[in-house]
């Protein structure tokens, strides 16, 4: 289920996005201090929306800015669990970018060496539009960009 984050939830997610699986495939692979996350949070949480598994459990982002969005999740806590959760948040949050949101066509950046993420977003009818170079803390990266529409 998705929902939308709490403002006391800012140090549950910080965890999650340091995780080193989880800043391998990001735009931004530096390990986010506290100060960091928390001026980002302060601009940001209202567009934050917190994915719970099946016993209620939070275990996953999603941020939507605009028509772009993007998101991670609880790697370590999720374990074995990880294809079912990227499965259901993935559909959980196309539905409410459609649905919730009244959005025509939602996109997002995906670095080409994630190929797993570009595999799901196929699957739930994303289309890669175009390619490009970009520096991801200094190290130029292709990245993929992929959309669909409503």
């Amino acid at each position: 289920m998705l929902r939308p984050a709490t403002y006391a939830e800012r140090d549950l997610i910080l965890p999650w996005r340091n995780h080193p699986s989880v800043r391998a495939v990001s735009l931004t692979t530096h390990e986010i201090k506290p100060e960091e996350h928390a001026a980002w949070w302060e601009k940001r949480w209202q567009n934050v929306l917190i994915y719970e598994d099946d016993r209620g459990v939070p275990c996953g982002v999603v941020i939507f800015d605009g028509n772009t969005w993007s998101f991670y999740l609880d790697t370590e806590g999720l374990g074995d669990r990880q294809l079912a959760a990227w499965m259901r948040l993935e559909k959980e949050a196309v539905d409410y970018a459609f649905g919730t949101l009244g959005l025509e066509t939602l996109g997002g950046e995906t670095l080409e060496e994630n190929k797993q993420v570009l595999a799901l977003h196929r699957r739930f009818g994303f289309k890669e539009t175009r390619r490009y170079e970009r520096l991801v803390d200094g190290v130029p990266k292709t990245v993929v960009w992929t959309e669909r529409g409503k």
